[in-house]
């Protein structure tokens, strides 16, 4: 029997596919066409979201396999949205680029209906862990 049905295996195809597109366009031009600037302000964040672009393609085959890369992408979103964005937009304190940078992570709500949320409780939450010793 599948635990994911055949729609849901194609929508959380369509997420790996944004975030890969998503990435691969906004991020990847600033990897291969950098200056030394760039490289120290920007390096590791770049870095670190070409890769996850990347990782995202394998996805498209894997999408159950890979829905930990999409639960690190809304965690990692939710953090940033809670912890600095709302400090900054309650006390009015959002600029143009902190505007910018909000309105690119909130992007992130299109995952959440598409995700298959029964599997990851039943898999993450609910299923035991693996053994820590022999």
């Amino acid at each position: 029997m599948h635990e994911v049905s055949l729609i849901r295996l194609y929508t959380l195809r369509v997420c790996y596919l944004i975030l890969a597109l998503g990435l691969g366009l906004y991020i990847w031009p600033s990897v291969l066409h950098h200056t030394p600037d760039q490289a120290i302000t920007a390096g590791i964040r770049c870095s670190l979201f070409a890769g996850l672009g990347l990782t995202a393609v394998l996805g498209l085959r894997y999408p159950v396999q890979m829905i930990p890369l999409l639960l690190f992408e809304l965690i990692w979103k939710a953090i940033y949205l809670l912890a600095f964005a709302l400090p900054l937009w309650l006390a009015h304190q959002v600029t143009a680029r902190a505007a910018e940078d909000i309105h690119s992570v909130l992007v992130v709500v299109i995952f959440l209906p598409l995700i298959p949320w029964g599997y990851v409780v039943r898999h993450y939450i609910l299923l035991p862990g693996d053994r820590w010793s022999r």
